[in-house]
Protein backbone atom coordinates (compact mmCIF):
# COMPACT_ATOMS: atom_id res chain seq x y z
CA UNK A 1 0.00 0.00 0.00
CA UNK A 2 1.43 3.69 -0.86
CA UNK A 3 0.01 6.42 1.99
CA UNK A 4 0.34 9.90 0.93
CA UNK A 5 1.32 12.31 4.02
CA UNK A 6 -1.80 15.10 3.61
CA UNK A 7 0.64 17.48 5.23
CA UNK A 8 2.95 20.54 3.48
CA UNK A 9 4.53 21.16 6.36
CA UNK A 10 7.98 19.57 6.05
CA UNK A 11 8.68 19.63 9.86
CA UNK A 12 5.55 17.66 10.72
CA UNK A 13 5.95 15.75 7.32
CA UNK A 14 9.53 14.54 8.52
CA UNK A 15 7.85 13.24 11.98
CA UNK A 16 5.21 11.40 10.92
CA UNK A 17 7.50 9.71 8.45
CA UNK A 18 9.67 8.75 11.52
CA UNK A 19 6.51 7.49 13.26
CA UNK A 20 5.35 5.44 10.23
CA UNK A 21 9.10 3.51 9.54
CA UNK A 22 8.65 -0.07 10.03
CA UNK A 23 5.24 -0.28 8.87
CA UNK A 24 4.62 -2.59 5.44
CA UNK A 25 3.55 0.36 3.39
CA UNK A 26 5.56 2.80 0.81
CA UNK A 27 5.53 6.19 2.50
CA UNK A 28 5.13 9.22 -0.13
CA UNK A 29 5.38 12.91 0.28
CA UNK A 30 2.39 15.50 -1.30
CA UNK A 31 5.69 17.39 -3.43
CA UNK A 32 5.38 14.25 -5.54
CA UNK A 33 2.15 15.19 -6.78
CA UNK A 34 2.29 19.05 -8.14
CA UNK A 35 -0.40 20.96 -8.17
CA UNK A 36 -2.05 19.72 -4.91
CA UNK A 37 -4.18 22.10 -3.46
CA UNK A 38 -4.11 23.69 -0.18
CA UNK A 39 -6.96 22.19 1.60
CA UNK A 40 -8.78 24.39 3.62
CA UNK A 41 -9.04 24.04 7.39
CA UNK A 42 -12.65 25.48 7.73
CA UNK A 43 -13.46 22.92 10.57
CA UNK A 44 -15.32 23.45 14.09
CA UNK A 45 -13.06 20.81 15.31
CA UNK A 46 -9.30 18.80 14.85
CA UNK A 47 -10.93 15.85 13.90
CA UNK A 48 -12.95 17.36 10.91
CA UNK A 49 -9.75 19.09 9.66
CA UNK A 50 -7.73 16.15 9.56
CA UNK A 51 -10.90 14.13 7.91
CA UNK A 52 -10.75 16.93 5.25
CA UNK A 53 -7.29 17.32 4.47
CA UNK A 54 -7.15 13.34 3.95
CA UNK A 55 -9.92 12.58 2.13
CA UNK A 56 -9.42 16.02 -0.35
CA UNK A 57 -5.48 14.41 -0.74
CA UNK A 58 -6.69 11.45 -1.46
CA UNK A 59 -9.20 12.04 -4.10
CA UNK A 60 -6.45 14.55 -5.41
CA UNK A 61 -3.93 11.33 -5.60
CA UNK A 62 -5.64 8.89 -6.21
CA UNK A 63 -3.24 7.06 -3.11
CA UNK A 64 -4.57 6.22 1.13
CA UNK A 65 -3.83 9.45 2.33
CA UNK A 66 -2.79 10.36 6.60
CA UNK A 67 -3.69 13.37 7.65
CA UNK A 68 -3.83 15.47 11.30
CA UNK A 69 -4.76 18.35 12.98
CA UNK A 70 -3.19 19.17 15.96
CA UNK A 71 -3.29 22.43 17.97
CA UNK A 72 -2.14 23.51 21.75
CA UNK A 73 -4.52 24.44 23.97
CA UNK A 74 -3.86 26.51 26.94
CA UNK A 75 -6.30 27.02 30.20
CA UNK A 76 -5.53 30.08 30.82
CA UNK A 77 -6.69 31.12 27.49
CA UNK A 78 -9.96 29.13 27.55
CA UNK A 79 -7.94 26.61 25.39
CA UNK A 80 -6.75 29.18 22.64
CA UNK A 81 -4.64 29.10 20.80
CA UNK A 82 -6.51 25.87 19.39
CA UNK A 83 -7.61 25.20 16.07
CA UNK A 84 -5.59 28.63 15.32
CA UNK A 85 -2.21 27.67 16.48
CA UNK A 86 -1.17 27.79 13.03
CA UNK A 87 -2.01 30.45 12.41
CA UNK A 88 -2.12 32.28 15.90
CA UNK A 89 0.78 34.86 14.79
CA UNK A 90 -1.07 35.56 11.09
CA UNK A 91 -0.69 33.47 8.17
CA UNK A 92 2.72 33.91 7.72
CA UNK A 93 3.71 33.34 11.26
CA UNK A 94 7.16 32.21 12.38
CA UNK A 95 7.29 29.27 14.99
CA UNK A 96 9.60 31.72 16.75
CA UNK A 97 6.59 34.93 16.43
CA UNK A 98 3.86 32.10 17.94
CA UNK A 99 5.97 31.66 20.81
CA UNK A 100 6.46 35.40 21.48
CA UNK A 101 2.82 36.14 20.49
CA UNK A 102 1.88 33.39 23.34
CA UNK A 103 4.43 34.05 26.14
CA UNK A 104 3.55 37.52 25.45
CA UNK A 105 -0.40 36.43 26.65
CA UNK A 106 0.36 34.43 29.38
CA UNK A 107 2.66 36.81 30.78
CA UNK A 108 0.75 37.70 33.66
CA UNK A 109 -0.62 34.48 34.49
CA UNK A 110 1.30 32.65 37.95
CA UNK A 111 3.31 29.85 37.57
CA UNK A 112 0.36 27.30 38.94
CA UNK A 113 -1.81 28.43 36.18
CA UNK A 114 0.02 27.69 33.24
CA UNK A 115 -1.27 24.25 31.99
CA UNK A 116 -2.07 23.30 28.80
CA UNK A 117 -2.08 20.62 26.47
CA UNK A 118 -1.69 19.15 23.34
CA UNK A 119 -4.56 17.62 21.16
CA UNK A 120 -3.90 15.83 17.93
CA UNK A 121 -6.40 13.95 15.76
CA UNK A 122 -5.30 11.43 12.92
CA UNK A 123 -7.54 10.44 9.79
CA UNK A 124 -7.20 8.17 7.21
CA UNK A 125 -8.82 7.73 3.81
CA UNK A 126 -8.83 5.33 0.95
CA UNK A 127 -8.49 6.90 -2.63
CA UNK A 128 -12.31 7.74 -3.27
CA UNK A 129 -12.30 9.72 0.05
CA UNK A 130 -13.58 7.90 2.59
CA UNK A 131 -12.37 8.11 6.10
CA UNK A 132 -11.77 4.43 7.20
CA UNK A 133 -9.40 5.03 10.89
CA UNK A 134 -9.14 7.92 12.52
CA UNK A 135 -6.80 8.13 16.19
CA UNK A 136 -6.22 10.55 18.89
CA UNK A 137 -3.74 11.95 21.28
CA UNK A 138 -2.91 13.99 23.96
CA UNK A 139 -0.57 15.19 26.01
CA UNK A 140 -0.46 17.47 29.23
CA UNK A 141 2.16 20.14 30.32
CA UNK A 142 3.24 23.54 31.04
CA UNK A 143 3.71 26.77 29.35
CA UNK A 144 7.06 28.32 30.09
CA UNK A 145 8.26 31.51 30.72
CA UNK A 146 10.61 31.72 28.03
CA UNK A 147 11.75 29.43 25.11
CA UNK A 148 13.86 26.63 25.68
CA UNK A 149 15.59 24.58 23.72
CA UNK A 150 16.61 24.55 19.57
CA UNK A 151 14.89 21.12 18.70
CA UNK A 152 11.36 20.51 17.41
CA UNK A 153 8.78 22.80 16.00
CA UNK A 154 5.97 25.14 16.81
CA UNK A 155 5.07 25.38 20.17
CA UNK A 156 7.86 23.14 21.30
CA UNK A 157 10.26 25.45 22.91
CA UNK A 158 7.65 26.70 25.25
CA UNK A 159 5.98 23.79 26.00
CA UNK A 160 7.42 21.78 29.26
CA UNK A 161 6.39 17.74 29.48
CA UNK A 162 6.62 17.90 33.64
CA UNK A 163 7.86 14.40 33.81
CA UNK A 164 10.64 14.80 31.81
CA UNK A 165 11.77 18.57 32.91
CA UNK A 166 12.24 19.41 29.65
CA UNK A 167 10.48 21.46 26.80
CA UNK A 168 9.22 19.19 23.56
CA UNK A 169 12.22 21.48 21.58
CA UNK A 170 15.45 19.93 24.42
CA UNK A 171 14.21 16.50 23.69
CA UNK A 172 15.82 14.40 21.15
CA UNK A 173 13.20 13.16 18.38
CA UNK A 174 12.72 10.31 19.70
CA UNK A 175 12.06 10.67 23.50
CA UNK A 176 9.67 13.40 21.78
CA UNK A 177 7.88 10.91 19.62
CA UNK A 178 7.71 8.60 23.23
CA UNK A 179 5.52 11.17 24.88
CA UNK A 180 3.93 13.55 22.47
CA UNK A 181 0.20 14.18 21.19
CA UNK A 182 1.28 12.89 17.64
CA UNK A 183 3.42 10.21 19.04
CA UNK A 184 0.58 8.90 21.16
CA UNK A 185 -2.02 9.35 18.25
CA UNK A 186 0.29 7.56 15.79
CA UNK A 187 0.94 4.62 18.09
CA UNK A 188 -3.14 4.19 18.11
CA UNK A 189 -2.92 5.19 14.11
CA UNK A 190 0.05 2.21 13.85
CA UNK A 191 -1.70 -0.73 15.99
CA UNK A 192 -4.91 -0.21 13.30
CA UNK A 193 -3.51 0.53 10.30
CA UNK A 194 -1.56 -2.91 10.50
CA UNK A 195 -4.88 -4.34 11.61
CA UNK A 196 -6.75 -3.18 8.35
CA UNK A 197 -3.72 -4.10 6.27
CA UNK A 198 -3.73 -7.79 7.66
CA UNK A 199 -7.21 -8.42 7.37
CA UNK A 200 -7.61 -6.49 4.07
CA UNK A 201 -10.41 -4.32 5.79
CA UNK A 202 -11.07 -1.16 4.17
CA UNK A 203 -14.25 -0.74 6.35
CA UNK A 204 -14.05 1.77 9.07
CA UNK A 205 -12.28 1.27 12.01
CA UNK A 206 -12.18 3.72 14.89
Amino acid sequence: MRIVIASANPDKRQEMEDLLEGLPVEVVSLEDFPGAPEVLEDGDTFEENAAKKAAVIAQFTGLHAVADDSGLCVDALGGAPGLMSARFAGPRGTYRAVCKKLLAYMRAVPDGERTAHFECHIAFSDPEGSIVLTATGTCEGLITRQMRGGRGFGYDPVFLHSAAGKTFAQMLPEEKNKVSHRGRAMVSFREKLGLLLEGGNVGPVR
